[in-house]
C-alpha cells in the first residue's frame, strides 16, 4: 500500500500531459475555453490509463482504513 501512495510517476505523467497541451494551444479567449480542453485531454489520457496491479492487494485495505468513506466496487 504505501508504494502506490508515495509513487508520484502517474501524477507527474498527468501534470506533464496537460502542460503540454496547454502550452500547445498557448491563449484562450476564456476561462471555459481552458476549462473545456481541460476536460477533453482529461477524458482522452483517461481512456489510455489502465489500473496498476497493486490496486487489487491494496483495496481491502483502504476499505479496513476509511471504513465508510472506502466504497469497494466489485
Amino acid at each position: 500500500m504505501r508504494r502506490i501512495l508515495t509513487t508520484t510517476n502517474a501524477i507527474e505523467s498527468l501534470h506533464m500531459q496537460l502542460r503540454k497541451i496547454i502550452k500547445t494551444r498557448g491563449h484562450f479567449p476564456s476561462d471555459e475555453a481552458a476549462t473545456k480542453l481541460l476536460y477533453l485531454a482529461l477524458r482522452n489520457i483517461q481512456l489510455r490509463w489502465g489500473a496498476a496491479p497493486e490496486w487489487k492487494a491494496a483495496l481491502p485495505h483502504f476499505a479496513i482504513l476509511f471504513g465508510d468513506r472506502f466504497v469497494l466496487e466489485a
